[in-house]
């Protein structure tokens, strides 16, 4: 039989937990409107400068 001294880690409160993944889906949700954003602008200018549809989802990745 071995002896295990070492401290047991407290168990991770609930509500805090779902206070963070509630806080966490609201960041996620801001992000992803800056983002498409700055997407749509970046398309747009694109546009107007007169690059073709393919060629800008090509340089944005998409």
């Amino acid at each position: 039989m071995t002896n295990d001294y070492r401290r047991r880690p407290a168990p991770f409160p609930r509500a805090l937990a779902a206070k963070i993944a509630r806080k966490a889906d609201v960041m996620a949700k801001r992000f992803e409107d800056q983002v498409l954003r700055e997407l749509t602008s970046s398309a747009r200018s694109a546009l107007n400068r007169g690059l073709e549809p393919e060629e800008i989802a090509r340089q944005l990745q998409l």
